[in-house]
């Protein structure tokens, strides 16, 4: 017998290693920044964190899951740091001669000019490091500080997984060999970094709202993390139009976030979903940050976005939608932020204008440039545009293709379901 609040110890086995999953998933980031806020060395945090984790698998299965576990991994992992920090020192002492003095970070971790007001947010800007190549910037911040795999980082950059893998060990060792110290960055730096901090934001947000892989289309853990990084940015830069822009795409998009799927978890199209069901708070307040995002004379690309998103929240139903300006939209967006992905979104307006052979050709040519190889929206894309020209065998050929480049169970589903109403079974 077991004394009561305990497990038998086979159930607590497997109760603990569930909840250190779940809180993997869940306070990865607070972990860590916590934690990187004391060492100021980000591998050394990542150590701490890790270790903290695997003590967590014992600790959890002995004495039962704690009712706070991001609180007692956050005191484990920095209960290491501080003795790794303490030892360092101390061999410091003993080597005066042969090691350089460097600054100590007091134990609160805490530093003059800190002006980002939470430990998360704090490690996006350091880890967005102008020493780093953007794109390195950007991938590095949402494997160690986001947790995004690999695999749904390349996925987010349409680039192979071994080339992600690649970007994200050059970029470690990078910060190692030209010994990149962990800086909390001072208030005037901030907007170089912007951009980079904004993309990370975006892309975990992006991760969250359509899985890339598993059985559930959205990953609530990930657009929460998102949006919150967003608020403290909106609360941090009032000013920054692009920051009130990226605000309000995520608020405008997410609203919809109870109507995508149905009560089976089939998957919903945004001309079949229950517009009473999105968040009327969210759709108001989204659409007030556009208006002031707006106003700058060269609206950026999530500001242009999130017009986008406005339009489609604003319209009653789908056919009503103001196509033509959404169409309009998608220009502008693009004029600043020539994405091919930009140009492939587009074309779903340019069927509503212009009729879906105008569109098919549109992406055709997107098709033929090649930068969207195994981007599984492109296919899919040309398919629904087959399907609606009457051209079942194409269009069947071309859900196969982003079958086949979809990991996402609901999405499969979706596609599946189109192919068999072609009348033809996979």
């Amino acid at each position: 017998m077991t004394g009561p609040g305990h497990l038998e110890p086979a159930a607590s086995a497997t109760a603990a290693a569930a909840a250190v999953a779940d809180a993997h998933r869940r306070e990865w980031a607070f972990v860590l920044a916590a934690t990187a806020r004391v060492t100021r060395d980000i591998d050394l945090a990542q150590e701490c964190v890790q270790d903290a984790y695997v003590a967590a698998l014992d600790a959890w299965a002995r004495d039962g899951v704690p009712d706070k576990p991001g609180a007692w991994l956050t005191t484990a992992a920095r209960r290491r740091a501080l003795d790794a920090l303490r030892r360092d020192t101390r061999l410091r002492s003993k080597l005066p001669l042969l090691v350089e003095p460097e600054a100590v970070p007091a134990p609160d971790g805490t530093e003059d000019g800190d002006v980002i007001p939470d430990d998360r947010l704090r490690l996006v800007f350091t880890c967005c490091h102008p020493a780093l190549a953007r794109p390195a910037q950007v991938a590095l911040t949402l494997r160690l500080v986001c947790g995004l795999s690999t695999v749904e980082i390349a996925q987010a950059f349409l680039v192979p997984e071994a080339t992600m893998a690649a970007r994200v060990t050059r970029a470690k060792k990078k910060i190692a060999t030209a010994r990149i110290p962990y800086r909390v960055p001072q208030e005037h730096e901030l907007p170089d970094r912007l951009d980079a901090v904004l993309t990370v934001v975006h892309l975990l947000f992006t991760t969250g709202h359509t899985a890339p892989g598993g059985t559930a289309l959205v990953r609530p853990e990930l657009v929460e993390r998102a949006l919150d990084l967003a608020r403290m940015l909106a609360r941090l830069m009032p000013d920054e139009p692009e920051v009130r822009g990226l605000l309000a795409l995520l608020l405008l998009t997410d609203a919809r976030r109870a109507t995508r799927t149905g009560p089976d978890g089939r998957l919903l199209l945004l001309a079949e979903q229950d517009r009473t069901g999105w968040d009327a708070g969210a759709i108001a307040e989204g659409t007030a940050l556009v208006v002031h995002a707006l106003r700058t004379a060269r609206p950026g690309r999530y500001a242009l976005q999130a017009a986008i998103a406005a339009l489609h929240a604003s319209a009653p139903d789908y056919a009503r939608t103001d196509w033509a300006a959404v169409l309009a939209r998608y220009d502008d967006l693009y004029a600043v932020w020539p994405s091919p992905v930009v140009a492939l979104n587009r074309t779903v307006a340019l069927a509503e204008v212009a009729g879906p052979a105008a569109a098919l050709a549109a992406v055709d040519d997107l098709a033929a440039d090649g930068r969207l190889a195994g981007y599984r929206y492109l296919p899919a894309t040309r398919a629904d545009l087959l399907r609606r020209l009457g051209r079942t065998a194409e269009a069947a050929r071309a859900y196969g293709e982003a079958l086949a480049l979809c990991d996402n169970q609901a999405e499969r589903d979706f596609l599946a379901g189109r192919l068999a109403g072609l009348g033809r079974i996979r």
